[in-house]
């Protein structure tokens, strides 16, 4: 795996749950997403 590749992957992770994370809880369910999809939901948009 490419390592370059990797670090940008995570860091896209990274600043996607942050952004996520400040949303307030309305918003995140007018996005149909709670606090507990973040994570999974910050990995697949990464991608």
């Amino acid at each position: 795996m490419n390592i370059a590749r990797t670090i940008r992957t995570w860091r896209r992770v990274r600043e996607t749950r942050h952004g996520l994370s400040r949303l307030p809880n309305r918003f995140l369910a007018d996005l149909g997403i709670t606090r507990a999809d973040i994570p999974a939901v910050a990995r697949r948009l990464a991608r």
